[in-house]
């Protein structure tokens, strides 16, 4: 499981996903009116929205906030208009991080994306010095499981690659095919921990030092502490049992 994955696990264990559940909502609300306003309300005609349907629901938003967003996107109700960026950036140990951001004034989430970077250690990238490093995947995380099972049920469901992970099985599919395969692993009764569409990073970054860890996951929390900010992607690599040693 990547770096940035496995701390999100620790914290949501910690209790501080249900803390963070409202600015969750928030976020996905946005990216549904976009996806909304952009190619229309109808998910069976609009794969993106169908796309970001599915992530509210799998974070247990509500039907009707589901549908007022998209209304909101369509013009139904009144909606902001937000400008989509990438933003790139160097953590600590040349970690690579890309920031999505969905934003109403382009400035001024600049201006606080590169003051978290300033303040915290990290540095600001020129538009194109990260982002070759990533590429869209699907990614879901099954635990417990016969590895034959998981292996034979994910790939006849399309899956591209089966790896153990932990106590667990990381399966990593095309972006657009990773719901499907979910529903085939959970059809199965296998056990999903996570399904998403995520940025995948080419070569990961192992982190040992505690200092330097500690430095990438306070830029990792402040970045993604910001309502502009919709997913924060970075390649680095920390074992889980340091990672619960920060977290305590």
């Amino acid at each position: 499981m990547s770096g940035h994955s496995k701390w999100a696990t620790i914290k949501h264990k910690k209790g501080a996903a249900d803390k963070a559940r409202g600015k969750l909502f928030n976020k996905i609300a946005r990216l549904l009116e976009v996806a909304a306003r952009d190619g229309g309300g109808d998910v069976t005609a609009n794969a993106t929205l169908r796309s970001v349907v599915l992530k509210a629901k799998a974070a247990q938003m509500t039907n009707d906030a589901i549908d007022r967003a998209i209304k909101r996107g369509t013009g139904e109700s009144g909606g902001g208009t937000y400008e989509a960026i990438t933003y790139e950036g160097y953590a600590p140990g040349g970690v690579a991080m890309l920031i999505d951001v969905l934003t109403d004034n382009r400035n001024r989430t600049g201006s606080e994306v590169r003051n978290v970077f300033s303040k915290l250690g990290g540095s600001m990238a020129e538009p194109g010095a990260v982002g070759w490093q990533f590429s869209r995947k699907g990614v879901i995380y099954v635990t417990g499981g016969d590895e034959d099972t998981v292996m034979m049920t994910a790939l006849e469901a399309g899956a591209d690659d089966v790896a153990a992970d932990g106590d667990g099985f990381r399966i990593t599919t095309d972006s657009s095919a990773v719901y499907d395969v979910r529903d085939a692993l959970q059809a199965g009764g296998l056990t999903v921990a996570s399904a998403e569409s995520t940025m995948v990073a080419s070569v990961n970054i192992e982190v040992t030092d505690v200092d330097e860890a500690r430095k990438i996951l306070r830029i990792m929390d402040a970045l993604e502490d910001n309502d502009d900010v919709q997913d924060v992607y970075a390649n680095f690599d920390i074992s889980t049992e340091l990672l619960e040693k920060i977290g305590e």
